[in-house]
């Protein structure tokens, strides 16, 4: 696992880049700029379909003032966000920006937490973790958590529901992840890291989540399993999930995101759409550079 410096007792690791593969400094920025070519296919779909969804629903998280400490450590200050039903949107920010954190926060999986964090209105700053997942919100850590000594199947059925009669039965999990049927019987560490990230993935679909909290999902894939990552968040996305990443692998998020947020030092200092992508490109390589 790569190191991070916004949850203690990580520190920043020396392979740590923009997107992966990509050299820091020069090399982080024109990975994004290849990330905004990819973005521009994107742009009608951002600006169509997510506009309406604005317009006219509750926010799926909505987010305002969050404040988050692991112990004394003061992480994130003054958060604000907001994801409609059905977007995807991507946290971006240098590691130990404070991205992870909010993840963790929106689960109350974080120490002290004040500010407001809405999950379809509901308000969940003083709600413990096992609750806010009741609510239809799913976590996908960067580590993955899978058990060792169960099967790939026991790993998929261990999670409980969230909400009778939800959630992806085993054969829809099976078809959109072919190679997890294949190594049904197979002990969870037996997996190829790829397998362990669908599999990750898939664990959140079954319990009838319908707001996927994703972690680093592209972290140390070969480039051809991070295609198939990409098919299954735009797949997910086409069934109504709302998804919030947090990615370093920019050309990865490009093309999938609706919207995006930038952090530095535990606030947000600057969100657009997948429609201003192409004239964000030196704001964001000032931001994203090493």
């Amino acid at each position: 696992m790569r190191g991070r410096t916004d949850m203690p007792g990580h520190q920043a690791g020396a392979g740590d880049a923009v997107t992966a593969g990509a050299p820091a400094g020069a090399g982080g920025r024109a990975a994004v700029g290849r990330g905004t070519e990819a973005a521009e296919s994107a742009t009608n779909r951002a600006t169509g379909s997510t506009a309406n969804s604005m317009a006219n629903s509750v926010p799926a998280v909505q987010i305002t003032g969050l404040h988050a400490w692991y112990g004394e450590s003061h992480v994130l200050h003054g958060v604000d966000l907001v994801v409609q039903p059905g977007e995807v949107v991507t946290l971006l920010g240098r590691n130990g920006a404070g991205r992870t954190t909010t993840l963790r926060a929106i689960m109350g999986l974080t120490g002290a937490r004040s500010g407001s964090i809405r999950i379809n209105g509901v308000e969940a700053i003083g709600t413990p973790a096992h609750r806010i997942a009741h609510l239809g919100v799913g976590y996908c850590p960067e580590e993955r958590g899978i058990f060792a000594t169960l099967s790939c199947e026991e790993n998929l059925l261990l999670p409980p529901r969230v909400a009778a009669g939800s959630g992806m039965s085993l054969d829809e999990i099976y078809a959109m992840f072919p190679n997890l049927r294949e190594r049904a019987g197979s002990p969870g560490t037996r997996l190829s890291g790829g397998e362990q990230q669908m599999l990750a993935v898939a664990r959140i679909l079954r319990t009838g989540a319908r707001i996927l909290l994703l972690d680093e999902i592209s972290e140390g894939l070969a480039p051809v399993i991070v295609r198939k990552l990409a098919q299954m968040v735009l797949a997910l996305r086409q069934r109504g999930f709302t998804i919030v990443m947090v990615e370093q692998n920019f050309r990865f998020a490009a093309p999938l995101a609706d919207r995006f947020y930038v952090l530095e030092h535990g606030s947000v200092v600057d969100s657009f759409s997948a429609a201003e992508l192409p004239g964000r490109t030196q704001r964001l390589g000032e931001l994203l550079g090493v």
